[in-house]
């Protein structure tokens, strides 16, 4: 595991006169973007706050596998190795992003929590502040905390009171130990279908998910060709259009689930995803649910003690609940005080763009892109490397705005 000592030359981050670029976060974005700073000739150190690169994805379940394709999941100047497979696992990701970080010879501070950025004392870079009483000022800053920060659980009302065992997602990580539970799974996004179907096959005794509004559903693979391909295809053309080409290919492709509780979304495919909705990808779920071993109820709208109050009326009573209900990016108190993000919390901007307020800030994989995150983040990476090594050639850079 790359650890301050064993992927950095230096314990702590020492105080240069050429100011690197400081990358926020170990994960997939960041240690694409600080490769691709380096392939440039531009110093980059990435500071992450966990012991280790790769924290987020520690953390997700075990049976978890990629639903975008080894040979366009890789980053930068490493492939994921043949010997992962088509869908990768993650532990897989986990063991090729130390790989990647120690093949790239990149320099990483683990360790170290970023908590706020703010333009330097003279005009120009950036000041970080970062625990331990770090002040550290770069000539620029790529953010890539990730899309998967914060757990969000909606403020149910008696929630705090429930008797039942109560988790996010994020806690989640097999089937042993719901096996002969009854167990309710919220949210019908990747991760809610994909442990019910984990929970089905791991023997619990009844797995029910909570579905708000029916998800798109699409096969990952079909005859060889991946949903990615697809999804690749279909990102410049129109919303329309591509909400009336999926119409058919849904309903040829996969079953009708309305006798189950589950009917076809009536907003197209492309017009969710434009909202963030991207399509639950079957790895079972189709299946599970018309063999029953997944039952669809309603939308959960509250707790009464150790019952689980519905949007139809019902209430029921499981022995857990697990919340597949998402994540916030938590950027406000990092970045909020600069205007570079929207009522919603996310980068005004993405990629080699900067907000027009901050020059020389950059964002990555805060998107949930249908051709896939990894993809999306090598390709921003080279992207932002090329930005900001293009910033770096002019003979002179606008300070930055006071705020």
């Amino acid at each position: 595991m790359p650890d301050s000592t064993s992927a950095s030359s230096r314990p702590t981050v020492p105080a240069h006169e050429d100011r690197p670029v400081y990358v926020i976060g170990g994960g997939p974005g960041g240690l694409a973007a600080a490769y691709a700073l380096r392939a440039r000739g531009v110093r980059a150190v990435v500071l992450e706050k966990s012991d280790g690169v790769g924290a987020s994805w520690r953390r997700h379940y075990d049976r978890l596998h990629l639903h975008t394709t080894r040979r366009l999941s890789s980053l930068p100047g490493l492939p994921i190795p043949r010997r992962s497979g088509r869908w990768v696992s993650r532990d897989d990701v986990v063991r090729y992003l130390e790989k990647y970080a120690e093949h790239h010879e990149l320099e990483i501070v683990t360790g170290v929590e970023v908590s706020r950025v703010e333009p330097a004392p003279d005009g120009t870079g950036w000041l970080l502040h970062a625990t331990g009483g770090r002040r550290l000022t770069g000539s620029a800053v790529v953010v890539a905390t990730g899309h998967n920060h914060t757990p969000r659980v909606p403020d149910w009302p008696g929630r705090d009171a429930y008797t039942g065992e109560f988790l996010h997602a994020r806690e989640y990580r097999s089937a042993g130990p719901y096996a002969g539970r009854d167990v309710l799974v919220v949210g019908a996004g990747n991760t809610g279908a994909e442990i019910a179907v984990d929970l089905a096959e791991g023997g619990a005794s009844r797995v029910r998910l909570s579905v708000r509004t029916a998800p798109h559903i699409v096969r990952r693979s079909t005859a060889g060709w991946a949903a990615q391909f697809s999804g690749i295809l279909i990102r410049r053309l129109p919303v329309r259009l591509v909400d009336r080409l999926a119409r058919p290919v849904a309903r040829i492709g996969v079953p009708d689930l309305s006798a189950h509780g589950l009917p076809r979304p009536g907003t197209g495919l492309y017009s969710r995803v434009t909202e963030g909705a991207i399509p639950v990808q079957d790895v079972g779920f189709v299946d599970a649910v018309r063999g029953g071993r997944i039952e669809i109820v309603a939308a959960v709208e509250g707790f009464d003690g150790g019952k689980v109050v519905l949007a139809d009326g019902n209430r029921i009573e499981p022995e857990a609940v697990i919340a597949a209900t998402g994540y916030v990016r938590a950027l406000e108190g990092l970045v909020g005080h600069l205007g570079v993000l929207d009522a919603h919390g996310r980068p005004v901007v993405h990629g080699a763009r900067c907000p027009h307020t901050a020059p020389d800030l950059y964002f990555t994989g805060f998107t949930n892109p249908i051709s896939g995150m990894l993809r999306e983040l090598a390709i921003d990476a080279e992207k932002i490397a090329k930005a900001v090594a293009h910033r770096a050639q002019r003979p002179e850079r606008r300070p930055l705005p006071a705020h």
